[in-house]
C-alpha cells in the first residue's frame, strides 16, 4: 500500500492509500464541520445540511443522484458527529471517476426552500424517534449535562426548537463558511488511479467558493461531577450512563487511555465483562475511550433489568475503586495490545475501512501514522503508563445518568 497526500490549488486535502491488489475503491469528503461548530440558534445544521446534500444539486435532481449510485453499483452514505461530517461511497475501481464527480457535485447542493422545509418534517421526526428509542435520548442528556457550555455539549440532531427555527437562508451560510475547499478532505483508498484522481478533482472543484472558516470556540469547562435520573415508566430495562475525564486526541496519553478501557470495561474479557455480564447480573457492560480535538471522555454503559440496578451499581463502583488499587497487570497488559493491534490491523485490510483511517487521522492532525506506527506506539504502552493516565483522569470524578422505569438509590 502506498500513502500520498497532496494539497490542490483551491486549498483542498486530498489523500491516497493506493493498493493494487483491492477490488473496490472507496471515496469520502471529510468536512471540518459538526455539532461543536454550532450556536444554540443553528442547532442540528451540520446533521440537516448533510441531509440536504443528498438532495440536490444545480447539475442533477434527488432523483438523478440515487439512480446514479444504483447504476455504480455504489455502497453510499454520509454520518455527522461532533466535530465533522463524511460523505462516502465504496464502488468498482473503473467507476472511479464517476462516484468522485458525484460526490464533489454533492458538496455544492441547491438547498432549495421545498426541499428545506420537507427534510425539516424528517429530521424532526428523526429527533422524536431517537428519544423514543432506548436508552432514550441519554447520551445528549449527558453530554449536555457533562460538558455545559462547551461546544461539545450540543446535541448533533439538534433540538426540537432548534431545528424548527432554522431558515434556509442560515443553513446556505453556513454551508459557504464550513464547505470551503481548505475545511475539507478528500480521502480515497483501494485500488487508486492517481493521477486520473488528482486531474478529475481540479477539475470537479474548480468553482467551488472560498472563505475562511471561523475558529472553533472550544469555551467553557465540563461539569464532571454529578447525577440524574431521567424517568421512562415504558421502559423495560434500567440504563445508566457515565462519562468522565479521558485524554483529547492531541495527547499522546490516548494510547494508555485506550487500553485501560479495554481491559477495565471491553464488552468481551474485561473486568467488567467477566464480574457484570459472564455473572448474569447486566445484560450490557461496557467502557469506551473516545476523543475529540480539545478533550476526551471514558464512556460507561449499564444495562440491566431494573430490580438489579442498584446492585450492578454499587459493583461497578466498587470495580472503579478496584482498578485504581490494583493496577493491570502485565498479562491484562499484553491482551490488551494484541486484542487493540489485531483489531487495527483487520479493520485496515478493507478499502473502507482505509478510507476513514487516512481521511479521519488528516482532517484532526493534517499528518497520517501508518498501521505500523499506529502498532509500534500500542506496543511501547507501559504498566506506568497505564498507572499515570489513570491518575491524570480518575473515574471518579464523573457526571451519571440513569435512564428507566423506576428511580434510582444511588
Amino acid at each position: 500500500m502506498a500513502f500520498a497526500s497532496y494539497k490542490l490549488n483551491n486549498g483542498l486535502h486530498v489523500v491516497v492509500d493506493d493498493n493494487p491488489q483491492c477490488h473496490l475503491t472507496a471515496a469520502g469528503y471529510f468536512v471540518r464541520a459538526g455539532a461543536c461548530d454550532e450556536s444554540a440558534e443553528l442547532s442540528g445544521v451540520s446533521h440537516f445540511l448533510e441531509h440536504m446534500c443528498f438532495k440536490g444539486t444545480p447539475q442533477r435532481s434527488a432523483l438523478e443522484i440515487n439512480q446514479q449510485l444504483d447504476e455504480l453499483g455504489a455502497n453510499c452514505n454520509a454520518r455527522t458527529g461532533e466535530e465533522n461530517t463524511i460523505y462516502h461511497a465504496t464502488v468498482l475501481p473503473e467507476f472511479q471517476s464517476q462516484i468522485v464527480e458525484l460526490l464533489s457535485d454533492m458538496m455544492q447542493p441547491s438547498l432549495s426552500e421545498e426541499d428545506f422545509f420537507t427534510e425539516q418534517k424528517v429530521i424532526l421526526e428523526e429527533i422524536a424517534m431517537y428519544r423514543d428509542q432506548p436508552p432514550y435520548g441519554g447520551h445528549e442528556q449527558i453530554m449536555r449535562a457533562y460538558f455545559g457550555d462547551h461546544p461539545l455539549g450540543q446535541p448533533v440532531l439538534g433540538t426540537d426548537a432548534s431545528v424548527a427555527a432554522l431558515t434556509p437562508a442560515a443553513m446556505a451560510a453556513y454551508h459557504r463558511q464550513r464547505y470551503s475547499p481548505g475545511n475539507m478532505v478528500l480521502s480515497v483508498a483501494g485500488r487508486v488511479d492517481v493521477p486520473k484522481l488528482l486531474s478529475d478533482v481540479e477539475v470537479f472543484t474548480k468553482n467551488w467558493p472560498q472563505a475562511m472558516p471561523p475558529a472553533r470556540r472550544f469555551s467553557g469547562e465540563a461539569k464532571a461531577i454529578g447525577r440524574q435520573f431521567l424517568q421512562i415508566p415504558q421502559a423495560n430495562q434500567q440504563y445508566i450512563l457515565q462519562l468522565a475525564p479521558g485524554p483529547s486526541a492531541m495527547d499522546p496519553d490516548r494510547y494508555a487511555a485506550r487500553l485501560a478501557a479495554m481491559i477495565f470495561g471491553d464488552d468481551t474479557g474485561s473486568r467488567l465483562f467477566w464480574r457484570l455480564v459472564d455473572s448474569g447480573k447486566a445484560d450490557l457492560a461496557a467502557v469506551g475511550h473516545y476523543e475529540y480535538d480539545s478533550t476526551g471522555v471514558l464512556m460507561s454503559m449499564l444495562g440491566m433489568r431494573p430490580e438489579d440496578a442498584a446492585e450492578v451499581w454499587s459493583e461497578f463502583e466498587a470495580l472503579e475503586e478496584e482498578f485504581l488499587q490494583q493496577p493491570p497487570t502485565e498479562h491484562e497488559l499484553k491482551l490488551a495490545k494484541a486484542k487493540a493491534i489485531a483489531s487495527l490491523s483487520s479493520a485496515n485490510e478493507i478499502s473502507e475501512n482505509r478510507m476513514f483511517d487516512i481521511g479521519s487521522q488528516w482532517l484532526t492532525y493534517g499528518y497520517y501514522l501508518s498501521v505500523e506506527q499506529v502498532v509500534e506506539l500500542y506496543r511501547r504502552v507501559t504498566l506506568q503508563d497505564i498507572l499515570k493516565v489513570t491518575q491524570r483522569f480518575p473515574m471518579q470524578q464523573k457526571q451519571v445518568l440513569a435512564i428507566g422505569p423506576d428511580a434510582m438509590a444511588w
